[in-house]
């Protein structure tokens, strides 16, 4: 099975919706964005996530279970940084 490493970006979709934050599924792998990584926690601009919404996201945390995620330019924009130093 494929696992998801610390910064790698990943197109994902959302399947659930809960008060905490979103799981989400990319090649049958499920992850999980706390809703504070979404953009809507921090733009009234941005619609709530729903299911079957699809996001470009960057792994947080891959050990774990399910990995977290984030949906934010911004940690997307550090784990590029991160990337390109090694």
């Amino acid at each position: 099975m494929t696992t998801w490493k610390n910064h790698q970006e990943v197109e994902v979709v959302i399947t659930g919706v809960a008060s905490a934050g979103s799981q989400v599924d990319a090649d049958g792998i499920t992850g999980f964005i706390d809703q504070t990584k979404h953009p809507s926690w921090w733009s009234e601009d941005v619609e709530p996530p729903q299911a079957g919404d699809r996001l470009r996201t960057v792994v947080l945390d891959d050990t774990r279970n399910p990995p977290r995620l984030s949906a934010l330019q911004s940690d997307i924009e550090i784990a590029r940084a991160l990337r390109g130093r090694k």
